[in-house]
């Protein structure tokens, strides 16, 4: 008896050992699924949730591993279209007519509520409105859409697109090229207006919405694609919930947003960041109920613009062109 009694004795000791040894043992981490995000352009202000939804761990905090990479040689589209990049930044014009030739992109937010784009030409070229547009050289990027938008503004004051000379800027600099050889250029007053800023260059602003509520439209928007949206929703669900937090946290806190871009774009210009982003945190969300969401009528008001234009040739449905089903309520 005395000899089983040890035994016990013994085999106690080494199960509460052995319980020890395996509360002290970490858990392991759950591993976290990898996914990209492809921007439109160089990193700047519109993106800022993005890296702050990355550097606050709020993409982590839905299970997400991250990669934001840039468009390359490849536009950001057609990464996203093709499933190459799983999310991305895209724009409601390119969206609408991907749709038309049956690209699978859908928007799932709007990075900003309200158009802040226009027309801008340093004050000394006089040009206050469109009408002044005549005679005039306008630096472009070659899109069927620019010419359009130029004429609908200047017929609206009588004034004829076939006196303005429209030339490709290219990727010229706007204050170089504005010096040199252009009169004026599209520019978001975001960025490019708050440079002028701080230049001390004075600008003049046509803005697109003080001529036509249909040239209101989502510009930027956050895209995947359909099949994204049909075999992964809960992945398409969980990115949304942090990048709705990053640009949440950018709208509450435009500074400390603004340092953690500059962190992970350390050749940006700091000034110009700080002053952007404070810009930008008020038009992100603006009059809209929550960061991120879309309406019908934005969406098919500008289709029916470029269908009055003669700039939208197939069939397009606007309830599948975007969607608000992942946006956190």
């Amino acid at each position: 008896m005395k000899r089983l009694l040890i035994c016990f004795f013994a085999l106690c000791l080494t199960l509460a050992g052995c319980s020890e040894q395996n509360s002290s043992t970490p858990k392991k981490e759950k591993k976290l699924q990898k996914v990209t995000v492809v921007l439109d352009w160089t990193p700047n202000t519109n993106h800022t949730g993005l890296f702050v939804a990355k550097e606050n761990g709020y993409f982590k905090e839905q299970g997400l591993d991250v990669e934001i990479i840039s468009p390359g040689q490849t536009g950001a589209d057609q990464l996203i279209a093709s499933g190459k990049a799983d999310f991305g930044v895209s724009y409601q014009e390119s969206i609408t007519q991907a749709r038309v030739q049956n690209v699978p992109i859908v928007s799932i937010a709007a990075v900003i509520q309200h158009n802040t784009s226009g027309f801008a030409s340093p004050v000394s070229k006089n040009i206050k409105s469109p009408k002044d547009f005549v005679g005039k050289t306008y630096g472009g990027w070659g899109s069927p859409v620019e010419k359009a938008i130029l004429d609908s503004l200047m017929k609206k004051e009588n004034a004829d697109v076939n006196k303005l000379n429209i030339v490709n800027m290219g990727e010229a600099d706007f204050f170089t090229a504005v010096k040199r050889d252009i009169d004026f250029a599209w520019i978001y007053q975001g960025w490019t207006g708050i440079e002028a800023e701080l230049r001390g260059e004075k600008l003049n602003m046509v803005y697109l919405t003080d001529y036509s509520d249909k040239l209101d439209y989502y510009t930027p928007v956050l895209a995947t694609n359909e099949k994204m949206i049909k075999n992964q929703p809960e992945t398409v669900k969980a990115f949304m919930k942090a990048a709705s937090k990053g640009y949440t946290y950018s709208i509450d806190h435009p500074k400390e947003a603004a340092d953690i871009l500059l962190k992970d774009n350390p050749d940006l210009d700091k000034e110009l960041v700080q002053k952007s982003q404070e810009w930008l945190s008020t038009k992100y969300q603006d009059d809209a109920s929550r960061w991120g969401e879309q309406k019908l009528t934005i969406w098919k008001n500008y289709a029916e613009w470029l269908t009055e234009n003669k700039l939208l040739e197939g069939k397009f449905d606007p309830e599948k062109a975007f969607t608000n089903e992942f946006l956190p309520e």
